[in-house]
């Protein structure tokens, strides 16, 4: 549809990119992007993880046991208790 990007087509979105961010945000904007992946990353082995363990056929009624959703692997400030609901809907 737009064709093959070149050198010079990509210079220009960079060139771009520079002048409506400025060169001071860019490195800000490049960390937490970064930050955004490694957390995307954590979640789905994570969620990867809890698929590959064959799952009983009634889960435990523990109330003590609670999940934890952490924002960024070893970040304990952010971490928040998750109540995960029940399924009491008949199917």
């Amino acid at each position: 549809m737009f064709g093959r990007l070149g050198a010079p087509e990509i210079i220009l979105i960079l060139v771009v990119i520079v002048l409506l961010f400025g060169a001071k945000k860019l490195p800000d904007m490049a960390r937490s992007l970064g930050k955004s992946a490694r957390i995307l990353k954590s979640e789905a082995k994570a969620m990867k993880s809890d698929q590959g363990q064959s799952a009983p056929a009634d889960p435990p009624h523990d109330a003590e046991a609670q999940r934890t959703i952490k924002a960024a692997p070893g970040d304990v400030t952010t971490a928040r208790p998750v109540t995960e609901p029940s399924d009491t809907t008949q199917r």
